[in-house]
């Protein structure tokens, strides 16, 4: 079984009206939410075989800060195609992941995660707020192997939920 970990960041600031979308940075606020996501994951066993992250600041903030609070210990790598890719290039970079791992984190950016999630689990509406998870299997071997249609939402859940 193969499974993807989408982990949307944080709350970001609009801290100058000329600041270019891409270096926005993440509020307290942001980087507490991410802190208890990777205590989260990491209290459920849980953590990813590997990471992957939009090239965005407060995606790698995002991911840093749920990595170091939950103490994750696997690698990171960064992918533009998670910030300016659609929902079908998302599809294709997971299909091009090494078979070694089963797990990976995916941290990225709405509207792209609900729509991953909509169009994997075959659903019409998923509400997917800031720094938000949800855990999707597919029942296949091989990465390539992934299509839409053919996941299964294990769980989806919001910084909001938790203790």
């Amino acid at each position: 079984m193969k499974t993807i970990i989408l982990f949307r960041h944080g709350k970001s600031d609009l801290i100058d009206h000329f600041i270019n979308d891409h270096d926005r940075p993440l509020t307290n606020e942001g980087i507490n939410a991410a802190e208890k996501m990777g205590k989260y994951l990491s209290r459920k066993n849980e953590i990813p075989d590997i990471v992957i992250s939009s090239t965005a600041k407060r995606a790698k903030h995002t991911a840093d800060a749920a990595m170091r609070k939950g103490e994750w210990g696997c690698s990171i790598t960064f992918n533009n195609i998670i910030y300016s890719g659609s929902t079908n290039d998302l599809l294709t970079m997971i299909k091009k992941q090494n078979n070694q791992h089963d797990s990976i984190c995916i941290v990225g950016h709405e509207p792209k995660f609900s729509n991953f999630v909509n169009l994997s689990i075959n659903n019409k509406h998923t509400h997917f707020p800031t720094a938000t998870m949800a855990k999707i299997n597919f029942e296949v071997f091989e990465w390539n192997l992934i299509e839409f249609g053919f996941g299964k939402l294990d769980w989806l859940i919001r910084p909001k939920e938790l203790n």
